[in-house]
């Protein structure tokens, strides 16, 4: 292996580890490494599709065995996400659309890390309510759709729709996206298919190193997190990174 080779697997395991702490797989940030790296549109999709899927796997597992899962939360969502998740995986956009779109979801993914960091805790005090089917069908839909065209997962944004219209707890809405994540990684890569010669010879290694960082991350936020921190070091990479795309 190169030495870029290397410097990549060190830092997706460090994002699978944070984001799976938090009920996130991972996309927004290896795209946002892979920007770093100046890799080409293409690339960075379906690469980061790719380890968004094992780590999302690895998420769901940990938080349905401790119970934290509940599929009348996530069916809603899914039942639409998965199809415009496929359709927006099938769209591959030009690098001039491509990297100006990424850097605006990276930098809107870094504010909604940043204002989930941010927020008091206790700032729900009423009990969760089930997701009204209709609204989370909308919902499921339109990010399923723009999550699948970027290959960005899509959870970084259900996540705080669920928790600013009170459908779930934190740890509800981690499990909540996990699975989320999954199926809407699993539908744009099927989506992409036509794309798979796109991607790296590295995948491999670089599969060990999220599954290595997720298992472990999943399981710390599945069972004892404070997540503050970590949601603030997110923010300020994702923001940081889509600048960069940008400019």
């Amino acid at each position: 292996m190169d030495t870029e080779v290397i410097w990549l697997a060190a830092a997706f395991l460090v994002v699978a580890l944070v984001y799976a702490a938090v009920g996130q797989a991972g996309a927004s940030g290896y795209i946002a490494v892979m920007a770093l790296f100046g890799f080409t549109p293409l690339v960075m999709k379906t690469t980061a599709l790719a380890l968004n899927l094992l780590v999302a796997a690895i998420g769901t597992f940990h938080f349905s065995k401790v119970g934290r899962l509940s599929w009348r939360n996530v069916y809603p969502f899914a039942i639409l996400g998965f199809p415009f998740s496929l359709l927006g995986g099938a769209i591959q956009l030009p690098g001039a659309i491509y990297y100006p779109v990424v850097g605006v979801v990276l930098i809107l993914s870094a504010l909604q890390m940043a204002r989930s960091a941010l927020r008091k805790r206790g700032a729900f005090l009423a009990a969760p309510v089930a997701p009204p089917f209709w609204a989370a069908l909308a919902t499921g839909a339109v990010i399923g759709f723009m999550s699948g065209t970027t290959g960005t997962g899509g959870g970084v944004f259900l996540a705080p729709v669920i928790l600013a219209m009170n459908w779930g707890t934190a740890h509800q809405t981690a499990a909540t996206t996990a699975v989320y994540n999954l199926m809407n990684s699993a539908a744009a890569l099927i989506g992409a298919y036509s794309y798979w010669d796109q991607l790296p010879a590295s995948l491999p290694w670089w599969l060990v190193a999220v599954a290595a960082g997720g298992s472990v991350g999943a399981f710390i936020g599945s069972r004892f997190l404070s997540d503050r921190w970590l949601r603030g070091i997110l923010a300020l990479l994702l923001f940081v990174s889509g600048l960069k795309l940008l400019w």
